[in-house]
């Protein structure tokens, strides 16, 4: 028998998994791209039937990554969704689940959310998450009882509430800014569910957006005595607490308290210092700051940059931002759509907007750019009475694949009204409610005193009807 050449052997295997892999990533990028074409043209009525005929077979990664993308467009994903869990040997991942949650809350489709929670009952997938995602959507749409119902229901679906959940609870709460409501039930169930260090770091973080800092320090006080001892998320979220409150200097004392404890201050502690320095116009502290970071051996992150670069900007130095731009090339720290934002914000707001175009053209090619960018850029050019570039970010937008938010939308639209183009305004008003996106009522209201100048009450009938059937949905299931 020949001998084996194992060394050979173990390349080859690694070879060919590495081949496989690439393979299939190449084959979820391809049906995301004929999924994403199929979704993006295809009325709704029709979206089942031109994905049957596709023949794409689907995967969970890209059932995965297309409810992803299309997380703005909360109904048009529901829809392929629903065509997906139809498909032969195929069945929805949690994850699937949990973003398909998330997007159809995003649209208030509270109703549709509790049925996807009952079908992943009957399936025996839900967990702790699944919950969590909901109760922190009912808190940011300021649907405190439904948030607190949700983690009271949880019982009912077999899903005991614990220390995770109840942080959950009291983290969601706090995020929408009802601190005292998640104190009131941190008081009234603590006995339950033997609060930690993340429990207390929750409530800490609240009462920091608050803001209310004599609370905030009593929390920590009381988490002291209860025997948590502050780790560093802990002591990261003193640190931004006491800098949002104007105390910087305070602030730096936690940090060289922390150096005393043997705890060394992270790269995100730095950043909120270096932050409110750049906010305080005190851009001297926020360089030396920077400077003593990395002097203790802490690596500046995109994080760490972006606070430095949000320094210079506030300041209009903007030479300085592309140093710093070309010093993290060169440590291979890659910029972040948040670091694009940043520079576009103060270019835009300086009246720098051959520069912040310049500037979005050269960012395009390295990172991709997120709602809040093409916003920032339809909104410049309306304001510019420059419509022709502003429906021409709206197509590279769309040649993108990527779903607009509410506000994009409502950027152009406006953008349209202001130029009396109704029927441009109609089309992607009546586009964004097909994808389950209500529009706001100042935008429909622009759109509708328009329409009725014109003597187009037919028109805004349709529309009103349309609008009509985004209503929100009942509590519960």
């Amino acid at each position: 028998m020949p001998r084996i050449n194992t060394g050979f052997s173990l390349r080859w295997k690694v070879w060919a998994r590495m081949y496989s892999s690439s393979e299939s990533v190449r084959e979820i990028s391809e049906s995301l791209r004929k999924i994403s074409k199929i979704m993006m043209s295809t009325p709704a009525l029709a979206l089942d039937t031109a994905l049957d005929q596709s023949g794409i077979r689907v995967s969970p990664d890209t059932v995965e990554d297309v409810l992803k993308r299309f997380e703005n467009a909360g109904m048009l994903a529901y829809r392929f969704f629903e065509w997906a869990g139809k498909q032969r040997n195929y069945s929805h991942s949690v994850r699937a689940y949990h973003i398909m949650i998330e997007s159809l809350a995003k649209i208030r489709q509270y109703q549709i959310v509790w049925d996807v929670v009952n079908a992943m009952r009957n399936k025996s997938m839900l967990n702790v998450e699944t919950f969590c995602i909901i109760m922190r959507k009912y808190a940011r749409a300021q649907k405190v009882d439904e948030a607190v119902y949700t983690f009271n229901v949880m019982e009912k679906y077999d899903m005991p509430p614990n220390l995770a959940a109840f942080n959950g609870l009291l983290s969601a709460l706090c995020k929408a800014k009802n601190v005292r409501k998640a104190q009131e039930i941190f008081d009234s169930m603590k006995q339950q569910y033997a609060p930690d260090s993340k429990t207390y770091s929750i409530l800490l973080e609240g009462w920091g957006k608050a803001p209310n800092l004599p609370n905030a320090r009593e929390t920590f006080r009381e988490m002291v005595s209860a025997g948590c001892d502050p780790d560093i998320v802990t002591y990261g979220i003193m640190v931004d607490i006491l800098c949002k409150a104007g105390r910087v200097d305070e602030a730096v004392g936690i940090v060289k308290e922390m150096d005393s404890n043997a705890c060394q201050p992270t790269s995100f502690i730095y950043s909120v210092l270096v932050h409110t320095y750049g906010i305080e116009n005190r851009i001297e502290d926020a360089v030396e700051t920077f400077l003593e970071m990395k002097r203790n051996g802490i690596e500046a992150d995109v994080v760490a940059y972006n606070s430095l670069i949000s320094a210079f900007c506030k300041v209009n130095k903007f030479k300085n931002v592309k140093r710093v731009l070309s010093e993290m090339e060169s440590r291979g720290v890659n910029p972040n759509t948040r670091t694009c934002n940043i520079i576009l914000t103060n270019l835009i707001n300086s009246g720098e907007t051959d520069e912040a175009y310049s500037f979005f053209r050269r960012l395009i090619k390295v990172c991709e750019p997120d709602a809040d960018t093409y916003t920032m850029m339809i909104k410049m050019f309306c304001q510019r009475d420059e419509l022709e570039m502003a429906l021409k970010v709206w197509k590279y937008m769309n040649s993108k694949r990527f779903i607009p938010s509410m506000h994009t939308y409502s950027a152009l639209i406006n953008g349209l009204c202001e130029k009396g183009n109704s029927p441009r305004a109609c089309v992607l008003l009546e586009e964004m409610m097909e994808k389950g996106i209500r529009p706001s009522r100042e935008t429909f209201g622009r759109v509708r005193q328009l329409l009725i100048k014109e003597g187009r009450e037919d028109v805004l009938k349709f529309l009103q009807e349309k609008m009509n059937l985004l209503v929100k949905e009942p509590l519960c299931d």
